[in-house]
């Protein structure tokens, strides 16, 4: 989400990798980044809009660092994030969606698991990460 052109993003991803080399790379889902902090309400685009521009105050270390931060993001679909990396001839080997994150890092999460958290109204029923094997 922070950067605004995945062709550029495959362009570099292309130029590293040496023939037969694999690419894996794992993101949190774009859905996720439809709604509101709260979930409450979808906010956001799915598709790659204008960017997103938010101030808040404190950051993600600190909350109330008393700084305001302005972040700038864009919404990547799947199929733009998959379109890119197959414009630059790599092969997707595998591709994988997860009910669950590794980390608990948004607002109204619950461990379901040894490190493995989901959105509490959402249970196992919204995609929060995904990830995928490429091959040059």
């Amino acid at each position: 989400s922070w950067l605004p052109d995945l062709d550029r993003w495959a362009d570099v991803v292309a130029h590293f990798i040496k023939p037969g080399g694999r690419f894996v790379f794992a993101e949190f889902h774009p859905a996720v980044w439809m709604f509101s902090d709260d979930f409450s309400e979808v906010a956001y685009n799915y598709f790659k809009d204008d960017a997103i521009v938010e101030t808040t105050e404190g950051s993600y270390a600190v909350e109330d660092a008393g700084t305001k931060l302005t972040s700038v993001c864009w919404n990547h679909s799947l199929g733009e994030v998959m379109t890119s990396l197959l414009r630059k001839n790599l092969r997707i080997d595998t591709f994988k969606e997860y009910n669950y994150s590794p980390y608990n890092c948004l607002a109204g999460m619950v461990e379901v698991g040894p490190n493995q958290f989901q959105i509490e109204r959402f249970g196992n029923k919204f995609p929060l990460v995904y990830a995928l094997l490429a091959t040059k």
